[in-house]
């Protein structure tokens, strides 16, 4: 085979033949000035030309000897260094077949000689679809490197493999490699790293991290006072130390804060027991009793982790805490990162009677309106009479003060409130105190305040863009709060135990400013939002429901004209004896009904709601549900009366609500939501959910 000598080598063996050149120019130069020294000098040039051919000639075989012997040389050892490496290696080619491996992979492998055997066969948890990509003119061997994890031999490995590519190399004498790469020029390198202590070391820590937590009781005043005197310490002492003993089993410490507020901390290594067990301090809390066994105390926990620091942690508890109460209390909310966890809040809760709550928040919006060069009054998408009444509401409040406001509604989208919009088209006054969400966008200024009314959730609002565009947002619902915040909030007012975001805003009157009521149109408006959302007062009130629809029926509300406004049509009766006469009873205890696609029906998730109602006076019916196509959705209307928590379930759906009346929307035709309904209420039934 011709040998040839290329690069560096090659230059440092032909060196003398290239200085020749040089000597002939000397030589010539010196014959122009001295004929005979010129003679000499060429006589001497030859001998060195001579010289220099014949000692390139003869070394040029023994460099390259030489050459290659270190070559085999350097490959022996290299291959001795690699064979014997303590990280193992191993060479595969393009389907996966083992080429060579080195002694320690073969260890791991637990067999002598891997030559020809799949990886798949050595470690079944690696599977030919993870082996790199192809190469192709717009991928490199770098970019084929991937990684994967794995379990074997109950250690944990970590697999990096990588595609190289040979490069002009030239296997014609090569014996070792020819039969290895005869039919490719490419192999799979693959290294293995034993990471078992790596992450045992590094769950320890995860074990050991700090969980911060808030845990308040649940209406703490009211439930003293439900107690005499005697009673009172017993049953906190009660309490406290079922708080004590929780907290104890978990190994963590916990400081009381004020009466009815205690902060405490454990090692992340107990919270999943806490979460299997799905916060059972929760229920050991509520089974405590002194005296009237009516008297129950509840408890709402807020945790958080996996953050940065130990302060944002806090602020994790703290926004956990919130969203507990701002569900109802009797539960807790976990914090992880972004992620939220809610657990319990299967119950009904007793509602607090606290005004001053209220009264605070309602100074607290009369200085924001005043603040403002003007007032944006927004509800949810398709309105009801609830959304529309609590916006009515903050209108005339804003009005009173003397400040330009408008609702912000499209009123061909929200059939529900036809009736209500009707009597106000009619009205000279209101000319202009409704815009859609184009006009709104074009209007907002810096010092524009937005009132967001009878939801808590931006995606559901009549325009979620006015929302990312509004520094200044206040939120008034009643609904239970999800992980959905709003962003922007100067104010937040939310209120489960509330029947509805129109009792809320009634309330406002009362405290915003002297001499500001609502006007006869607007308590009629204000009334049927609570008169709706409470089923005709039959669910979800209490003793600040009916003062304030005393207060409305003092402004002037009138409930016969209310009652005319919200007949049903012959149709409609229809439509609803239909639904209840072919609903299903599933599990014994669950009403299922689905309404008829009717052109006459322009309005089918408060005809669903209705039928939802209605189902309930069932006996054994533990909670009703009931399906409606509407412009592409599904809507599901869930009712229950103190048996089943329907707003949980609805979460699972991507809705929400209260605990006895929620709702939802899906993207999916009515017969896959009534498949997705039932194995929902299955999962939860049998994760004691519901």
């Amino acid at each position: 085979m011709k040998k040839r000598i290329n690069g560096v080598l090659k230059a440092h063996l032909i060196w003398p033949l290239l200085l020749l050149p040089f000597l002939i120019a000397m030589t010539i130069q010196i014959s122009a000035t001295n004929i005979k020294a010129g003679q000499q000098a060429a006589i001497y040039v030859v001998f060195y030309g001579i010289f220099s051919l014949l000692l390139f000639h003869f070394n040029r075989s023994a460099v390259m000897s030489n050459v290659v012997n270190y070559a085999l040389d350097y490959n022996l050892v290299q291959k001795h260094l690699l064979t014997n490496l303590d990280i193992p290696y191993a060479n595969l080619d393009l389907k996966g077949n083992v080429l060579w491996a080195n002694d320690k992979f073969l260890k791991i492998a637990g067999c002598k000689s891997a030559t020809a055997r799949s990886i798949t066969t050595l470690f079944p948890d690696v599977t030919l679809d993870m082996l790199p990509c192809q190469i192709t003119p717009d991928i490199s061997d770098e970019d084929t490197r991937t990684e994967l994890s794995f379990v074997f031999d109950d250690r944990y490995y970590r697999m990096v493999m990588q595609q190289i590519t040979i490069h002009d190399y030239d296997f014609a004498n090569d014996e070792a490699n020819i039969t290895l790469f005869e039919n490719s020029d490419r192999f799979i390198s693959i290294y293995l790293y034993d990471e078992t202590e790596l992450n045992q070391y590094l769950n320890q820590i995860e074990d050991q991290d700090i969980v911060i937590g808030l845990l308040y009781i649940d209406n703490y005043a009211e439930t003293l006072e439900s107690c005499d005197e005697t009673e009172r310490s017993l049953l906190m002492a009660l309490v406290e130390r079922e708080i004590a003993k929780s907290l104890k089993e978990l190994d963590g410490i916990y400081r009381k804060m004020e009466n009815d507020r205690y902060f405490f901390i454990f090692q992340k290594k107990y919270l999943e027991r806490v979460q299997e067990s799905k916060f059972d301090i929760l229920n050991s809390v509520r089974n405590v009793t002194v005296g009237d066994e009516n008297t129950h105390v509840t408890i709402s926990i807020g945790i958080g982790l996996h953050a940065g620091s130990y302060t944002k942690r806090y602020e994790y508890a703290r926004t956990a805490i919130d969203l507990a109460l701002g569900r109802g209390g009797n539960q807790a909310v976990v914090k992880d990162g972004e992620d939220i966890f809610y657990y319990g809040g299967k119950s009904v809760q007793k509602e607090s009677y606290t005004r001053v709550r209220a009264r605070v928040k309602a100074n607290a919006l009369n200085e924001l309106i005043l603040a403002a060069d003007q007032i944006f009054i927004m509800g949810h998408a398709n309105a009801d009479i609830d959304s529309f009444g609590a916006s009515v509401g903050i209108y005339r409040i804003a009005r009173s003060l003397e400040h330009k406001s408008q609702i912000v509604i499209d009123p061909d989208d929200c059939p529900s409130i036809a009736p209500a919009l009707a009597r106000f088209k009619g009205s000279d006054y209101y000319n202009g105190f409704m815009i859609d969400c184009s006009q709104a966008l074009s209007k907002i200024t810096p010092d524009t305040l937005l009132i967001i009314v009878d939801t808590n959730r931006a995606g559901l609002t009549q325009c979620p863009e006015l929302i990312s565009k509004t520094r200044n947002i206040v939120v008034i619902d009643h609904h239970r709060q999800t992980g959905e915040r709003i962003e922007n909030q100067v104010l937040s007012y939310i209120e489960p135990f509330s029947s509805s975001a129109s009792e809320m805003v009634t309330e406002f009157f009362k405290y915003i400013s002297d001499g500001i009521k609502p006007r006869p149109i607007e308590a009629d408006t204000l009334y049927s939002g609570i008169m709706v959302d409470t089923n005709n007062f039959a669910s979800q009130t209490n003793v600040r429901t009916f003062e304030a629809v005393a207060y409305l029926k003092r402004a002037g509300a009138d409930l016969v004209r209310v009652r005319k406004m919200f007949r049903s049509n012959p149709s409609e009766y229809m439509i609803r004896a239909q639904a209840i006469g072919n609903a299903e009873i599933f599990l014994n205890c669950y009403a299922i009904a689905r309404l008829p696609l009717v052109s006459s029906i322009t309005n089918y998730p408060v005809v669903g709601a209705k039928v939802a109602n209605s189902l309930l006076d069932m006996d054994n019916i533990k909670a009703s549900f009931v399906l409606s196509e509407f412009k592409g959705k599904t809507y599901i209307n869930a009712r229950s009366i103190d048996e089943a928590n329907v707003q949980l379930l609805m979460e699972k759906l991507g809705g929400g609500g209260h605990v006895s009346a929620a709702a939802c929307q899906l993207d999916i035709d009515i017969d896959k939501a009534t498949t997705m309904l039932k194995a929902t209420i299955e999962r939860m039934i049998r994760e004691d959910e519901l």
